[in-house]
């Protein structure tokens, strides 16, 4: 026997299930968020020495990509509503390139750069505080929440693109349950603007310190 009484009921239930998820990942995000602004707030000057070797326009970049991701994946919700798989698919396809472009971005133009370095917290971690300024120990405080927090959102970005491209795969064959109930795919897309959410937050944090 079916577990709910009609559709209504189904939609909420799995509203308040990706909404219950999105509270945990939200106070997993807000510590780390409170724990980087005391630090910021108690070593103002080391930290802004540690983020000069943090270029902005990949950020810049990353954020854009972003940014249009959040609108295809909105316009893949809408033609779900519609049952236009074709324009449903090219949307979700945009949203995973530019997905992919963003780990491709944050990896090449980023982490890359600073393992070479050595820039890595850990034993082979280097900060010449003559040249940079500032201190070594809050230097390595700092990569310690970039790497941190970047990483995780890379972690998320990188299971988006996962749950994308398997929802774009069952509409691809036509599931009904994808195909006939947009709710799915809207549940994914609310994932999807968390993820983007979440990094609005930190490109000002770690690219647009003041001075």
């Amino acid at each position: 026997m079916h577990q709910y009484e009609d559709i209504d009921q189904q939609n909420e239930s799995y509203a308040v299930g990706m909404w219950t998820f999105l509270v945990t990942e939200v106070m997993m995000f807000g510590a780390l968020f409170m724990a980087y602004t005391f630090y910021r707030w108690r070593y103002a000057e080391s930290f802004y020495s540690a983020h000069e070797h943090i270029k902005t326009w990949p950020g810049a970049v990353n954020t854009t990509l972003l940014l249009i991701s959040s609108f295809t994946m909105v316009m893949a919700v809408h033609y779900t509503q519609l049952k236009k798989t074709k324009l449903v698919l090219q949307n979700l396809a945009a949203t995973i390139v530019c997905a992919c472009a963003f780990l491709f971005v944050k990896i090449v133009f980023e982490y890359i750069p600073k393992f070479q370095d050595h820039l890595l917290p850990g034993p082979n971690f280097h900060w010449n505080t003559k040249e940079y300024g500032g201190s070594e120990n809050v230097a390595q405080i700092f990569y310690s929440f970039y790497f941190t927090m970047t990483g995780l959102h890379g972690i998320h970005v990188l299971v988006g693109i996962l749950i994308i491209g398997f929802i774009a795969l069952l509409h691809h064959k036509k599931v009904p349950a994808i195909v006939d109930d947009y709710m799915i795919t809207e549940m994914v897309a609310l994932y999807w603007h968390f993820v983007d959410l979440v990094w609005i937050f930190l490109f000002p944090l770690y690219y647009l310190i003041p001075k």
